[in-house]
């Protein structure tokens, strides 16, 4: 059984885990090869536990472990808009991340998750969300899929490098609440 739940404290390594798995799959053509090998789970896992513990909006896709299916299968996290250095805000809330293992996307859980983080953005006070997602994502898709809109185009530096990126929105955010995907 597969749960869409907040993240707790015991969470952390596993969050980590599908962070680095995720980044080295999905970005293997897109990023410098030393900014995956650099990756560290126990780094990330220091830096989750740390955003869990200061409320940061974390929330897990998780199984119980049985099975030898990892506990943490993917994650999403989201929080009001942050100053940008790319310009204006583009939405009230943000989210920052959201990663599933490959084994487990296409199954609705990234859209599940997606939906969560933006209800409980909605339930803040966030009337808006958008991300940012790296061009050359092919996940950038799925984003469409769920009614996301392209706003902006901008840059990020990952590595000393840097990399065109996207920004897709929800305004008003009841648009990714009510998606049935």
């Amino acid at each position: 059984m597969i749960a869409i739940r907040r993240a707790r404290l015991a969470d952390a390594p596993g969050i980590a885990a599908v962070h680095v798995a995720t980044w080295r799959s999905a970005y293997a053509d897109i990023l410098p090869e030393e900014v995956l090998t650099r990756l560290s789970t126990t780094r990330l896992a220091h830096y989750y536990e740390h955003s869990i513990r200061l409320g940061l909006a974390v929330h897990v896709a998780a199984t119980h472990g049985r099975n030898g299916e990892p506990p943490v299968l993917g994650f999403c996290s989201a929080s009001r808009s942050r100053e940008s250095k790319q310009g204006p805000v583009l939405g009230d809330g943000e989210i920052e991340t959201l990663y599933m293992l490959d084994d487990y996307q296409n199954r609705g859980l990234g859209g599940q998750l997606l939906r969560t983080s933006a209800k409980h953005l909605w339930q803040i006070g966030c009337r808006s969300v958008y991300c940012w997602v790296l061009r050359e994502n092919p996940a950038r898709y799925f984003y469409q899929r769920l009614g996301g809109k392209c706003i902006a185009e901008g840059t990020t530096n990952v590595g000393g490098e840097t990399f065109a990126q996207t920004a897709f929105a929800w305004d008003p955010i009841e648009t990714l609440l009510d998606v049935n995907a």
